[in-house]
């Protein structure tokens, strides 16, 4: 600030005072209604329990986002408030037109088609979970992930094998998994289950009383930590390009 004043959040000098913001039990009641009157005219009526829900869980990406600043220091760069999604669903060329998302979530650099690895938290009563990685990236940006993992062999298997990363990871993420290894490939390439992967993610799900829980920064940021190694991976080709 210009006159030289700063608050507790902006001054990491003052963070061993400032005590984190907890997520309220009101979010996912909030969803819990919506979920039921998903519809224009409920939603106006009660806009401001959004508007609290919103506020909240802002507060808490904010610390988040300074908790896990400490092992990744690009997530400094992240605006809490602009890595919140919209609650609007975009209708114009889907079937289903009901107007809002029934969750909340936050990229903290991560997102569809995106070019780096990631983090991503996702709030929704009885399906929330955290996630890391890339998450359906570009064709080309795909084809060099998988060449990193098939000449880096070793490496890959090592991280995915950590103790602790299998404890919380026991498999990278399978959706829409090609059914055979990829062109450009040798077919008894010995990584070649990995290589049929769209997706280079792992995903963590979370209890709602986790979510909750007085200590969830913290928690929630150690276990971010965990993804920091798959992310490094993941980005080597992609920062060398």
């Amino acid at each position: 600030m210009k006159d030289g004043t700063e608050t507790i959040s902006q001054d990491p000098l003052k963070k061993r005072n400032h005590m984190p913001a907890t997520l309220s039990s009101e979010i996912f009641g909030f969803l819990q209604d919506l979920a039921l009157n998903n519809n224009r005219e409920w939603f106006t009526e009660h806009k401001h329990r959004y508007t609290g829900s919103q506020q909240n869980i802002i507060a808490f990406l904010e610390d988040l986002i300074r908790e896990m600043s400490g092992f990744d220091k690009e997530l400094a760069k992240i605006d809490a408030k602009k890595s919140l999604f919209r609650i609007y669903r975009d209708t114009r060329f889907s079937k289903d037109k009901i107007p809002y998302k029934t969750n909340f979530g936050a990229s903290l650099g991560m997102g569809k088609g995106s070019q780096k690895g990631g983090y991503y938290l996702h709030l929704e009563p009885g399906k929330s979970f955290i996630a890391g990685g890339i998450y359906m990236p570009e064709p080309c940006v795909l084809k060099e992930l998988r060449k990193e993992i098939s000449l880096y062999a070793g490496d890959f298997l090592a991280l995915i094998n950590n103790k602790e990363f299998k404890k919380h990871f026991p498999e990278l993420d399978q959706e829409d998994k090609l059914k055979k290894i990829p062109q450009g490939f040798e077919k008894d390439d010995p990584m070649a289950e990995y290589l049929k992967l769209k997706n280079f993610i792992v995903v963590y799900d979370l209890k709602d009383e986790e979510v909750l829980d007085e200590n969830a920064v913290e928690n929630l940021t150690q276990i971010f930590k965990l993804m920091k190694p798959l992310n490094d991976f993941l980005n080597t080709p992609l920062l060398q390009g």
